[in-house]
């Protein structure tokens, strides 16, 4: 007998032989109770199935989010470098490029839950505890302009939450709706219903160069660019008039101090005072009596270049209307930040900018 055959014939005696050992159970382990399960499990649906009870507040919120996400997602959720923006992009899911955001994109509140209390933050996943979940998500929920900054999440109201682009997905039915009809028999021959013939030539389409008497041609080596196509009349620009400042009324030093407070909610985008820059935002000084999107070096959104170009200036009104709502009162302008909504919080702020010079 060969060597070959000796090693097969081996092979298979093994495996006979082995067969009952291995179809026996070993004994070992038990069944996971519901307890250790639930303790592993971290997922939430969108009917509320594991929700852990617990609650936060957009306050706590922003606080643990300017500890836990802000160095990648900034301190009002507008994302920093390529870490992606958590806020704004309402409206613009048809845009050529859409700001997919919680707020303009998400369809389900529970896939912020899950994600942030299993994921986040990066490098250290399951450090957020499930009250601080709670908070972030209210934090989220408010940058986005879903709810007021007095709001409380917990999960004896989570599902009262509706996002706004809940509707916006649907079941797949790409295999009923489009599958048959790539998997048809093909058409091998006499597939079209008549001779193929032109149609249209590209000279009836404007796509074929022509010399100057309009007939069509090839090339026209005598000709330079230049002179084919004239430049047309450069038109001077309308330069922006910046509107008189009106005479510096005394300011409430009070009310100045409190804006100064509110004023720490736009520093990590906006910058006031000696050598002020641009940073994610434009410094503001001297905002008031100047036109819109009128800083030098800061590239504005087309809606607020717009504004501007349309005559709008930053005057007490104006501010007052924008910082209640950026959104709304310009719409698809690019400040993330929902906006205050207290009346004596804009008060104060448009006080402290008042102070600065341009």
């Amino acid at each position: 007998m060969s060597k070959s055959r000796n090693l097969a014939l081996g092979t298979a005696l093994l495996a006979v032989t082995a067969a009952p050992v291995l179809a026996e159970r070993l004994g070992l382990g038990r069944a996971a109770l519901p307890e250790e399960v639930s303790a592993w499990d971290l997922s939430v649906q969108p009917d509320g199935t594991g929700l852990r009870a617990g609650s936060g507040d957009v306050l706590t919120g922003e606080e643990v989010f300017a500890e836990k996400c802000a160095s990648c997602h900034g301190e009002f959720a507008e994302g920093l470098d390529s870490w992606p923006v958590l806020a704004g992009g309402d409206g613009s899911l048809r845009d050529p490029r859409p700001v997919k955001t919680v707020g303009s994109y998400w369809p389900y509140l529970s896939t912020v839950f899950d994600y942030v209390h299993r994921s986040m933050p990066f490098g250290g996943a399951q450090t957020v505890t499930v009250d601080e979940t709670y908070a972030i998500t209210a934090f989220l929920l408010y940058s986005n302009g879903l709810v007021e900054d007095d709001f409380v999440l917990s999960n004896e109201n989570f599902l009262e939450v509706q996002m706004p682009n809940a509707g916006g997905f649907y079941v797949d039915d790409r295999v009923t709706a489009e599958y048959p009809g790539f998997t048809v028999e093909p058409c091998m021959t006499a597939c079209l219903p008549a001779a193929p013939h032109v149609t249209k030539r590209a000279a009836e389409l404007k796509v074929t160069p022509t010399d100057p008497d309009g007939k069509p041609a090839g090339t026209l080596p005598s000709l330079t660019m230049a002179a084919v196509i004239e430049p047309a009349p450069a038109e001077a620009e309308a330069t922006p008039v910046e509107a008189e400042p009106e005479p510096a009324a005394a300011v409430d030093p009070e009310l100045v101090a409190a804006g100064e407070k509110v004023f720490k909610k736009c520093a990590a985008c906006h910058k006031v005072g000696e050598g002020a820059k641009n940073a994610v935002g434009p410094m503001l000084n001297g905002v008031l009596g100047k036109p819109a999107a009128s800083v030098e070096g800061f590239k504005y959104s087309a809606a607020l270049t717009g504004a501007g170009a349309g005559g709008m200036v930053w005057d007490a009104a104006t501010l007052d209307g924008y910082l209640a709502d950026p959104k709304g009162f310009i719409p698809k302008n690019k400040m993330a930040f929902a906006g205050l909504k207290k009346p004596e919080d804009r008060a104060a702020l448009i006080a402290y900018l008042s102070q600065f010079a341009p």
